[in-house]
């Protein structure tokens, strides 16, 4: 057989059986062919290692992105796709074909020939000179086997996974599977050599949506790309679906809402992809989990009447795609958008009895795990008016919507109007259900529906229906944004008397309710909150917090804890902040996905707390989980401040401005956080030598009512001390240790003392510059602040030395602050492109090199950060690439030669 230079020599593929020709070449591209860079890239950078695994459900787009990657890659590599049923010999038969098609030619150069590759299942020592061979070519082979799922014997491959080991990495396997990799190669994960592709990252941006769209020939505005993504969970099967059905509609923008899995293709794709393929008792688990949205397994065995939803939803949920877990324990499940649309329609044909059944089930259970409004929205879908007005008698205070999730599934249908007439509160537990699902119109309606007939009732039961009106009211007019209309209702209900108790019994008296007292204070606090008045929302949370323990309301004491958690962290309380949100992420209602919210507010928190104990890796890991919070101005603000300091810590200026000023253009009015922000862009202007500009945004807003301006007086006198007059800074800066500066956040109190340590010392006054450090480091310790100094001026290390010399009571203290102080790490990571580093790196990879530093391996970053594992290796393989370096402990030293670390 003729030979090229570089070429492997193969056997003929024995067997009567003709190979396919269109098994040894991608499949054609479906039409319009979309380009996807970034996941191109991610392969590119793959076959750095052995293997490279491409893997999710059906239709995740695994065999187009492989094509379209092949296609692009010089030389071809070898392609073989893989059909059901292929035996060893079968499957050997077609690696031969393949393998005489990966040879390349690289000039005058020929690689050393190899001996024939066998065609049936080979036994080692048939495949050692192979194995020879392949390590002593100049370049890699690169093989795809696309479908490698469908190989239903493990033992076929072993010959491939011998040639892994021991043909010196010259054999690079990019993979595309429904399921993770098959045994014999899961040691490639531990030492570092697998790339895994996954749903995540499968998913469709909504650039990429867009993209599709504008292929398809489908317009529509750029706000409904989001929300189509959000419809399809980015799966890329489902959008062509979406861009085809979408291209026949007059109006795709307002189709949009209406494409769904229960529609003619998706549905049939996802019967015979997805659902078939399982036995009845995982599609029954599946399809009763999808009536309820998100879903426990023992949620599920409530719903089923069994005992087994546990291993049948950790299988499910194993390959990912399509059954999502979260990381709480237990875990919590949910399906993805379209296949819970049509297993909610094959619900429907389930008799009016079995889904009555169902649904009272799902309150049952929801009523007895602390999730009252979930179990009031199922007994209305369930027509159990009698249970839907008795959680509303029971358990009101706690049906207050504080969140923006919305509830799973088609609204339920309002209660008939002589159910109404005959209970007016069955009117008002509707309206409450519509507020929890974001429906602030319909609640209204169903409660003005309640009206009338309330007025017949007898006084007791008019009494309690007015009160549980009124607390309506106070959430309706909060969800509308109007502050005044909730003060208006909150006096109206602290004003009423407890339900069904005698008008002159004073031990019944309005504001003697406790749950009264939890419900006004919740919503007072949640209004000052959006105001921008922490002093006064942390006065009405803590109020609130008394009376919802008293009373037994977790939920509105959940709510209580977790802001109050932000507001301690504003102030400068870190003790407290962490204490407060270590507790309401501990609380039971505080996981899965119906309470992400108020777990984000508590990462938001800690997130801060870390920040200011110097502690960048567990800021950015708390700052990550607490994303679904910043939607709220005020933690929105919060984040900011936090996510700006990291930014200019990682040398990126420009990012951390563009944060802090959409967050004050989200901050209603003037307030501390606002101040605060216009602060931290003043210092990060004046730190980069627009000093002008930071004179300006400091001296130019008008004073708040009350005449304090602390942090805007202290960041002001740093830009003097900046500018090169420490006689203008001390001017500026305010008396930071006198009665008046207690009411000060302790961030600006301690700031202010440390600057006025430095201008003591550049004057000469060695002695009232220790006074003043003792003084700042006094008021420091207890809460564990470090980066005050660490992340000083210039001349902080140098004194914090010299304290160490005259004496300090706080001596283990200084002498670690010494070790952490210096050059702030913005000078050091913007030096960094001067020094050596052509491509800079990204925020989260300067996040895992700090972790590389450690004896921890890719799995306990991993863990740490709250990220996969394969999410983790990807980032140090990109590290390595910009490092120049082929080794964890040569990509640390390089860094810190660079002074990234």
């Amino acid at each position: 057989m003729p030979q090229g230079d570089s070429e492997i020599m193969v056997g003929a593929a024995a067997g009567p059986a003709p190979l396919l020709a269109s098994r040894l070449a991608p499949a054609p591209l479906p039409e319009p062919v979309l380009v996807r860079p970034r996941l191109l890239r991610r392969l590119d950078e793959g076959t750095a290692g052995a293997v490279t695994v491409v893997s999710a459900p059906a239709g995740w787009g695994k065999t187009t992105l492989l094509g379209t990657w092949a296609r692009s890659v010089e030389p071809a590599p070898a392609w073989v796709s893989v059909e059901a049923g292929d035996t060893g010999a079968r499957l050997w038969a077609y690696l031969v074909a393949a393998l005489r098609t990966a040879a390349g030619h690289r000039g005058d150069q020929a690689e050393p020939p190899a001996p024939p590759v066998p065609d049936v299942p080979p036994r080692p020592d048939q495949l050692e000179p192979l194995a020879a061979a392949l390590a002593a070519r100049d370049r890699p082979v690169l093989l795809v086997l696309d479908d490698l799922h469908r190989v239903g014997d493990p033992a076929a491959l072993a010959g491939l996974e011998f040639l892994l080991r021991h043909g010196g990495q010259r054999l690079r396997l990019v993979v595309g599977a429904r399921a993770d990799l098959p045994p014999g190669l899961h040691r490639l994960r531990l030492a570092g050599e697998l790339t895994s592709v996954g749903p995540d990252e499968l998913a469709f941006t909504d650039d990429e949506v867009a993209d599709l769209l504008t292929a398809h020939g489908v317009p529509v505005p750029a706000d409904v790309v989001p929300r189509l993504r959000e419809r399809t969970g980015g799966w890329p099967a489902g959008l062509r679906f979406a861009a085809l059905a979408l291209r026949a509609r007059p109006d795709p923008a307002g189709a949009v809402e209406q494409f769904g899995g229960d529609q003619p293709d998706v549905a049939g794709y996802l019967r015979e992809e997805v659902l078939d393929p399982l036995d009845e008792a995982a599609r029954d688990a599946l399809r009763r989990g999808a009536a309820v949205g998100a879903f426990r397994a023992d949620l599920v065995d409530a719903l089923t009447g069994r005992s087994d939803a546990e291993p049948v939803l950790t299988a499910l949920a194993n390959p990912g795609g399509f059954v999502r877990r979260d990381d709480s324990r237990p875990p919590w499940y949910r399906c993805h958008p379209l296949l819970a649309d049509l297993l909610r329609a094959e619900l429907a044909g389930l008799a009016d009895g079995q889904r009555r059944e169902l649904h009272q089930r799902a309150s049952d259970w929801y009523a007895a795990h602390g999730r009252p409004a979930e179990a009031l929205r199922h007994a209305l879908v369930a027509g159990h008016w009698a249970r839907a007005v008795g959680l509303l008698v029971e358990r009101w205070p706690d049906l207050a919507p504080y969140d923006r999730e919305t509830a799973a599934g088609p609204a339920p249908a309002p209660p008939p109007a002589d159910a109404v007439r005959r209970d007016p509160e069955l009117g008002l537990a509707a309206a409450v259900e519509r507020a929890h699902a974001g429906d602030p119109a319909a609640a209204a309606e169903q409660a003005r529906r309640a009206g009338g007939p309330a007025r017949s009732l007898p006084v007791p039961r008019r009494d309690r229906f007015h009160r549980l009106a009124t607390a309506v009211e106070v959430t309706l007019a909060r969800l509308a944004g109007d502050h005044d209309g909730v003060r208006r209702a909150v006096a109206r209900l602290l004003a009423t008397r407890t339900a069904g108790g005698p008008a002159d019994d004073p031990r019944t008296a309005g504001t003697d309710d406790a749950d009264a007292r939890a419900t006004a204070g919740a919503a007072l606090g949640l209004v000052a909150l959006a105001e921008g008045d922490l002093r006064a929302a942390g006065e009405e949370f803590a109020r609130a917090l008394a009376a919802a323990r008293e009373a037994g309301r977790p939920r509105t004491e959940l709510l209580c804890v977790s802001r109050s958690a932000l507001l301690y962290v504003a102030r400068g309380e870190l003790r407290a902040a962490e204490r407060a949100a270590r507790e309401a992420l501990a609380m039971p209602a505080c996981q899965g996905w119906s309470c992400r919210l108020d777990c984000a507010h508590g990462h938001l928190a800690l997130a801060v707390v870390a920040l200011h104990r110097d502690l960048p890796e567990e800021a950015e890991a708390h700052l990550a989980l607490a994303a679904p919070a910043t939607g709220e101005a005020t933690a929105g603000a919060l984040a900011a401040l936090c996510r700006a300091a990291l930014l200019r810590d990682r040398g990126d200026p420009g990012e951390a401005l563009r944060v802090l000023a959409a967050a004050r253009d989200g901050l209603p009015g003037a307030g501390e956080l606002a101040y605060a922000l216009l602060a931290a862009e003043a210092d990060l202007r004046a730190a980069h030598g627009d000093l002008d500009t930071a004179r300006a945004l400091l001296t130019e807003p008008p004073p708040p009512p009350d005449g304090r301006l602390p942090a805007l007086a202290v960041a002001l006198a740093r830009v003097e001390l900046r500018a090169g007059d420490p006689r203008a800074a001390g001017y500026a800066l305010p008396d930071w240790d006198g009665p008046d500066a207690a009411a000060w956040p302790l961030p600006v109190r301690l700031d202010a003392g440390v600057l006025d340590a430095v201008l003591a010392r550049r004057t000469g006054d060695e002695r009232r510059a220790g006074r003043v450090l003792e003084r700042a480091l006094e008021l420091a310790e207890p809460d564990g602040y470090r980066r005050v100094f660490t992340h000083a001026e210039p001349g902080v290390r140098d004194l914090l030395a010299a304290h160490l010399d005259s004496g300090t009571a706080h001596w283990p203290t200084v002498s670690d602050l010494v070790r952490g102080a210096g050059e702030p790490a913005d000078r050091r990571a913007a030096a960094a492109p001067e020094r050596g580093l052509d491509e800079p790196l990204t925020e989260r990879e300067l996040t895992i090199l700090r972790y590389l530093q450690s004896i921890l391996s890719n799995v306990e970053i991993a863990s740490e950060l709250s990220l996969s594992v394969n999410t983790v290796k990807t980032h140090v393989r990109n590290i390595y690439r910009k490092l120049d370096a082929t080794r964890r402990r040569e990509a640390v030293r390089r860094a810190r030669e660079l002074h990234l670390i």
